[in-house]
């Protein structure tokens, strides 16, 4: 009898863990694409509805977009370029603007789009009053499922998309017989069925041009069926069975694209041998190999915050802000890693605005890669959620782009290094697009560049370091060779400019400016940064001494006369802008420039500038809030948006939310939101900036109880375990993947521990001198409460975990 109840209750613990990180719905997804379930592979994307009747997964290939290489850099008169800066150093902030769209932005192409492949389609005769129904998309195993009865038949589908193959699986069983026709529907004007033969529907066609970019891409994709029983026919455009118990679909997708400067692949031989591949497993094989390699990324860091409601994701997500769901934020942080698992793998294209799912032929801002913060917030979790090999597409994005950017950098600005704008595509594109009002912010790559410097600091990879070190050299040389003196102010700023697509009424409503605080912010990380390879790689040593030179020169931030930390050097941020952009406020997240122990009155300032903004917002910016609120220490804050961010679309008023399949609603649909809300709750919990690796520094009351394990810091530790009862620390284990000295900001008292005294003495926790901020003679600073912590030094050694009770 012991046994029996101990086998019962292991089962139903399992039970009720895997229904914690599954997404679950009693109806289908319709029509509604926001209701539909991702699946990926870095390579495929496809979004299942789990219809009844005519199932239907939308297609979309990584590096499937409009338009073909194509330059995007023409040489910019000298003349041109001093007379803007001129222009703007007269504060004709306007004048410049429409000049600079002028002489700009009169070219052809824009940034082309990311397409969809188009629909598989399968039609089920006789299934639309089903009953007994159940679809989930099980984030630990990341298989998409469908259950429903017709009658005294019960029918099941199972789909993904196995990340050692580059195709997409779907398995179809019944109890009894069924019967289906397998189609194929694409936007695309000339997508096709190209040939049905056998057992195999294959499809293909051509991309669009856009914008004076022909299209050059051709894809060719293989539905291939295997069936058990019954029997098969064919028409010209469709593969129909009959009488079947048993099928298994494999879509195999593929583009002659190489690189941004080559597109002479095989496309039709490429689909094959990735068919080919997958079709060496049986179903059960691939299957487990899929689980297998799956889980070894998503079971490193596991997340529990106690209980959750045991009802579909839908009703979940309208009930949240009732309360009384811890389970639901942890689903939704686990749902990002999957997320970033899904859509950006080793080999693919970096996850775009909308990840690695589209089904339009037009979508919104062309599902480009937005790199004036968009791009940028996809790849948070990344390092911090212990998933850093996802952030490899990125990495060889960025070298592509000091290609095309070092070409950009001197036709527009006679500069050397690399330079990218607010917008990028498959072809690389850097050149300023859409309008000055957007697209004249020159710091993208250095932002870019930031994440190179990131993953060196996480994984100490030395190796890496020396392959990407152009990449921060040449973001450093860009800016040495553009900085200004500007004329009103002792400072070297960037001119023309932009603090990302805000626009104070005082500067006649044009967004163009000189020595905006974003980029002042980001030329000191990206000369602290150089600095620092060059001292650990022992190169560019003179090099490094001239920066060390310019940033004394550099502006220091500027507290304003609302105690806001403002956005321009003039002070004329407005209490009442609710603007989505909160870009000066990089310096609190991602950088780490601005402490509530070193700066004070920076963090205050920081704090004033977010009170101002508001909560409700777009989804990403909510999104990032939560990251900001969390480094201000204000738990419960941050957990006040997240509930905003969880929030039913169109319940937020003027701001986004959450659509039923928890995709992030700008609205419209962008990943980003997701993205930057996970590495929000991985940043409420444990974060490693400012000189310690800091536990528990943003715990709202709503997660009295918890446990989490695997959060990545920087320096190589790693926490294998936290676990928090009724808002106290009681037990913690971190391991050290390369030893040095372990600074803890602890909660409580440890009685074990050594007082930390001076500065961190490992390298990775080097914290650069800020300037003093300038403050204005009417600003009111209130300084911070925050709550008292304790500073302890743990001499590691590589390997080895060390355990603090």
């Amino acid at each position: 009898m012991k046994r029996v109840i101990v086998v019962f209750f292991l089962f139903v613990s399992s039970l009720s863990f895997a229904q914690e990180y599954k997404m679950w719905y009693q109806n289908p997804a319709g029509k509604v694409w926001e209701k539909a379930l991702p699946l990926g592979n870095g390579f495929i994307g496809g979004m299942v509805y789990g219809n009844t009747e005519e199932e239907r997964i939308d297609l979309n290939e990584t590096s499937f977009w409009s338009g073909g290489p194509y330059a995007t850099s023409p040489t910019l008169n000298r003349d041109s370029l001093e007379k803007l800066r001129s222009l703007v150093f007269s504060e004709k902030y306007k004048e410049a603007e429409n000049m600079a769209n002028r002489v700009l932005f009169s070219h052809g192409s824009h940034g082309q789009m990311f397409l969809p492949i188009g629909s598989l389609i399968l039609k089920f005769p006789g299934q639309k009053e089903a009953t007994s129904y159940y679809r989930e998309l099980d984030l630990s195993k990341a298989v998409a499922s469908t259950r429903f009865s017709v009658g005294k038949q019960n029918y099941e589908r199972e789909v993904f998309t196995p990340l050692q193959e580059k195709v997409l699986v779907m398995k179809l069983s019944s109890t009894e017989a069924m019967n289906v026709e397998v189609l194929y529907r694409t936007p695309l004007p000339e997508g096709r069925v190209v040939q049905v033969q056998g057992n195999e529907l294959q499809i293909g066609g051509r991309n669009i041009a856009h914008e004076g970019s022909e299209g050059a891409l051709r894809f060719h994709g293989i539905i291939h069926v295997k069936q058990s029983g019954g029997n098969s026919s064919r028409t010209d455009s469709s593969l129909i069975i009959s009488n079947a118990k048993e099928l298994v679909l494999y879509v195999s997708l593929a583009t002659n694209y190489q690189s941004y400067q080559d597109v002479s692949g095989d496309e039709k031989a490429l689909a094959r041998t990735r068919l080919t591949s997958a079709l060496k497993s049986p179903y059960a094989e691939l299957k487990r190999k899929h689980i297998e390699k799956y889980q070894s990324l998503y079971n490193r860091v596991e997340l529990t915050l106690g209980s959750d409601r045991r009802e579909p994701t839908d009703i979940r997500l309208e009930k949240f802000r009732e309360g009384n769901d811890p389970g639901f934020a942890a689903l939704y942080f686990q749902f990002g890693r999957y997320l970033l698992i899904s859509s950006s793998q080793p080999g693919g294209q970096p996850a775009n605005l909308q990840g690695i799912w589209n089904a339009s032929i037009r979508p919104p801002w062309d599902s480009k890669y937005t790199i004036n913060i968009n791009t940028e917030m996809n790849y948070w979790p990344a390092e911090r959620t212990n998933l850093s090999e996802m952030h490899k597409p990125l990495f060889e994005m960025v070298k592509d782009l000091t290609k095309t950017g070092a070409v950009t950098a001197k036709r527009l600005y006679g500069a050397g290094g690399w330079v990218a704008h607010h917008n990028t595509d498959l072809w690389r594109l850097t050149w300023p697009v859409d309008a000055a009002f957007y697209g004249l912010w020159p710091s993208g790559g250095a932002w870019l560049s930031q994440h190179i410097w990131e993953h060196y600091q996480y994984t100490g990879n030395l190796h890496f370091l020396k392959e990407n070190q152009e990449v921060l050299f040449g973001a450093a040389r860009f800016y040495v060779d553009i900085l200004q003196k500007h004329p009103k102010y002792p400072y070297l700023v960037i001119n023309p400019s932009t603090s990302p697509e805000n626009a104070p009424e005082a500067h006649q409503r044009s967004s163009l400016s000189a020595g905006v605080t974003m980029d002042n912010q980001l030329a000191f990380d990206v000369f602290q940064n150089a600095i620092w390879a060059s001292k650990i790689l022992g190169v560019k040593t003179q090099f490094s001494d001239s920066l060390k030179q310019l940033l004394k020169q550099l502006p220091p931030m500027h507290i304003g006369k609302h105690g806001q930390l403002q956005e321009w050097l003039d002070d004329v941020d407005s209490p009442q802008d609710k603007h989505r952009h909160v870009s000066h406020l990089y310096g609190l997240f991602p950088s780490s420039q601005i402490s509530p122990y070193r700066h004070p009155a920076l963090f205050s300032a920081a704090r004033t500038t977010l009170e101002h903004r508001g909560d409700v917002s777009t989804g990403w910016s909510m999104g990032w809030k939560v990251n900001w609120w969390a480094r201000l220490k204000d738990g419960d804050h941050a957990y006040l948006l997240i509930e905003n961010q969880l929030t039913p679309l169109g319940k937020n008023k003027d701001g986004g939310g959450t659509y039923p399949n928890l995709f992030d609603a700008h609205p419209p649909f962008q990943i980003d939101g997701n993205f930057g809300c996970t590495a929000g709750i991985a940043e409420m919990l444990v974060q490693s900036a400012d000189g310690a690796v800091e536990v528990l520094p943003a715990l709202p009351s709503r997660w009295a109880e918890g446990k989490v394990k695997g959060l990545k810091c920087l320096g190589g530790f790693e926490i294998e375990e936290l676990v928090w009862e009724k808002g106290q620390l009681k037990r913690l284990v971190v391991k050290s993947h390369l030893g040095g000295n372990l600074r803890l900001r602890l909660p409580r008292a440890w009685t074990k521990g050594v007082e930390a005294k001076g500065e961190n003495p490992n390298p990775f926790f080097f914290v650069p001198e800020m300037g003093e901020p300038v403050v204005s003679s009417e600003a009111q600073i209130h300084l911070p409460q925050i709550r008292s912590t304790y500073l302890y030094d743990l001499k590691t050694e590589k390997g080895r975990r060390y355990v603090i009770e």
